[in-house]
């Protein structure tokens, strides 16, 4: 598991993202289970993620952030990302982003494809 904290912040509301390898919907959930015992990580307002399995299955939760899982799922789609989860964290900031949140999920997740 790697987590880029901190990696911008718009109108009050802070991101960061996390990933690494997922084969299934067992490992998905584990995944999350780990990230949400850090307490910073249990107390964020959204953990969206998605994950391309790799017998092809779909898999995403947008955790009160509707619509950005499938940002999420047709990022890793497009680029070929198979087997490895990616989860958006959002701090909310007192400020409703409406539709610029999606911006800052597909920010988020190029944050994740860039990193080394």
């Amino acid at each position: 598991m790697r987590v880029i904290e901190n990696i911008f912040t718009d109108r009050g509301s802070k991101y960061a993202v996390s990933g690494g390898p997922c084969g299934s919907a067992d490992d998905a959930k584990a995944f999350i289970k780990t990230l949400t015992r850090r307490k910073k990580f249990t107390r964020a307002t959204h953990n969206t993620w998605a994950v391309l399995l790799p017998d092809g299955t779909p898999l995403k939760n947008d955790d009160g952030e509707a619509g950005a899982g499938m940002v999420i799922l047709r990022m890793l789609e497009r680029e070929g990302r198979v087997g490895e989860i990616i989860v958006v964290t959002r701090w909310f900031g007192g400020v409703h982003l409406g539709g610029d949140r999606f911006r800052r999920v597909q920010d988020a997740v190029r944050v994740w494809f860039e990193a080394p």
